[in-house]
């Protein structure tokens, strides 16, 4: 008889240190104590984002896949064996959704070849919850993911995208390291127009949160404190 796959599980974490109860659903919680193997970007924040969820966990008796840039490709196929074996697996990336500007893309694509079911859970996704409060089109919309690093290339990237929103009504969505969101608002004020739109969405589920629309103009000396907090960027119209 053939052996029957196991489950591989895209479970959504928080941006910021908050209540979970606010933000998964109770199905998740009650589904992470049955999941044994885990692939995490980082294996210290999954073990803490874990213990919270569930204090009773014995998180020694975890097994943990580390899955970032410095993962070699062909590791990859070790941490779905588990799957193979008939066992759930749950993908966990640093914050957010897996393989949602996040790592985990290639994992689930060898779990779709191999035949694995994929159940990607529900949780905060803070390029959506950042489209959905912008006011922006959400019938029509792009994420662009980190902008070039080389001014000139910056600079043309941003003028297609002024062009898209112009032409199409596009909505812009991109991030930034969290150390330079500051100066991507200084460049954004810099390189495009007065009037084009910009939604800052910041520190989303937290007590902290900023979700705030204003035009470039408006937003020239009024930047809030965003530095090294993680942040969506939205233009539009």
């Amino acid at each position: 008889m053939a052996q029957t796959l196991g489950t591989l599980y895209l479970i959504p974490v928080p941006l910021a240190e908050v209540d979970h109860s606010t933000c998964l659903p109770t199905y998740n919680v009650s589904l992470i104590p049955t999941i044994r193997h885990f692939i995490v970007e980082n294996v210290r924040s999954a073990r803490r984002f874990l213990k919270a969820v569930d204090r009773t966990l014995d998180i020694d008796q975890l097994t943990f896949y580390e899955l970032n840039k410095h993962t070699a490709p062909e590791a990859i196929a070790d941490y779905l064996l588990p799957a193979l074996n008939g066992q759930p697996v749950g993908v966990i990336s640093e914050a957010g959704c897996p393989a949602v500007a996040d790592p985990g893309a290639d994992v689930v694509a060898l779990a779709q070849r191999k035949g694995i079911t994929v159940i990607p859970l529900v949780g905060p996704s803070s390029i959506l919850m950042a489209l959905m409060g912008s006011g922006f089109n959400g019938q029509r919309f792009a994420f662009r993911g980190y902008l070039p690093i080389d001014e000139r290339e910056r600079t043309e990237a941003l003028r297609e995208m002024e062009g898209r929103i112009r032409s199409f009504g596009e909505t812009q969505i991109f991030i930034e390291t969290p150390y330079r969101n500051v100066q991507l608002v200084e460049q954004l004020i810099r390189h495009c127009s007065g009037n084009t739109m910009l939604c800052i969405a910041s520190a989303l589920t937290s007590p902290e949160a900023i979700l705030q629309t204003k035009s470039l103009s408006v937003w020239r000396g009024n930047i809030p404190n965003i530095h090294k907090i993680p942040t969506i960027f939205l233009l539009g119209r």
